[in-house]
């Protein structure tokens, strides 16, 4: 009696965080700023201006776009899961003032929009706001995808749909099930996530120009999976390892490889 009350407290102990860990793993996955900042208040009124976009299945989104000045590739920035707006138009700066056009995407559910991010649905965020820079003019050719973290994987799924000039990855991961294995060992967590986003099964159907860079001491996806991920991609292709930096703070360190990079790019075209 003692012994089956004993391990009946053992059982609890290890099922209840893995009950609650799959019942609330999309709040885990995605930390929305539910509050819209405008360009005004973000001090980013100086290059951008604010376009309305619409998706496949109804929502109604917003997007922040400066046109290029002098270079003819528009890059595309799919922010982590813990930014917005008003946090990732900051990124942007390098790339402006070399000419290039920058889009600040954003997801459902983010930046006070309407909506609950779903891997699905941020799929359909992309693609609306790839299709709303193509109806500024840019071609598909000259847009650039980039992905920070968690906008890896959705900087991955659109290079697989779109034609696209290139694709950059700062931060990148196997896959959500990877890394949720890799931060709870423990439990058979791999077969449980709803929204995966799998790109060690997709990096090798795309075919353009890649750029892939990751922080040495990165906590928050373990550096490895960037390089393995790099492993399983076509040429022609490029990887970086910043060995004093993290998940956050490489940006200043990536632009000025990424410009570069870009730089190379238009001489190849």
């Amino acid at each position: 009696m003692i012994l089956r009350r004993f391990l009946l407290i053992i059982a609890s102990i290890y099922l209840l965080p893995f009950f609650l860990l799959c019942i609330f793993q999309r709040s885990f996955l995605y930390v929305p700023s539910h509050t819209y900042v405008s360009l005004h208040d973000a001090h980013a009124n100086r290059f951008f201006r604010q376009i309305s976009l619409h998706t496949e299945d109804g929502l109604d989104l917003v997007a922040w776009y400066a046109p290029a000045t002098s270079k003819p590739f528009t890059i595309v920035f799919f922010h982590g899961n813990g930014d917005s707006l008003s946090t990732a138009h900051e990124v942007a700066d390098p790339y402006l003032t070399a000419g290039y056009g920058f889009l600040v995407a954003e997801y459902r559910g983010y930046s006070g929009l309407r909506g609950k991010p779903t891997e699905a649905g941020l799929y359909a965020d992309a693609r609306a706001e790839i299709k709303g820079v193509m109806a500024q003019g840019v071609k598909s050719q000259n847009i650039i995808l980039f992905g920070h973290s968690l906008g890896t994987g959705v900087a991955i799924q659109m290079a697989e749909e779109f034609h696209v000039g290139g694709l950059m990855l700062l931060a990148p991961y196997l896959s959500i099930p990877k890394i949720a294995k890799a931060d709870f060992p423990i439990y058979p967590v791999e077969y449980v996530v709803l929204d995966r986003f799998e790109n060690d099964r997709k990096i090798g159907k795309i075919h353009v120009p890649l750029l892939i860079a990751n922080g040495k001491n990165d906590q928050v996806i373990p550096p490895a999976q960037g390089k393995l991920l790099f492993d399983l991609a076509n040429e022609p292709k490029q990887f970086y390892s910043f060995p004093d930096c993290g998940h956050n703070d490489s940006f200043g360190y990536f632009s000025v490889f990424s410009l570069d990079w870009a730089s190379h790019l238009q001489a190849r075209n």
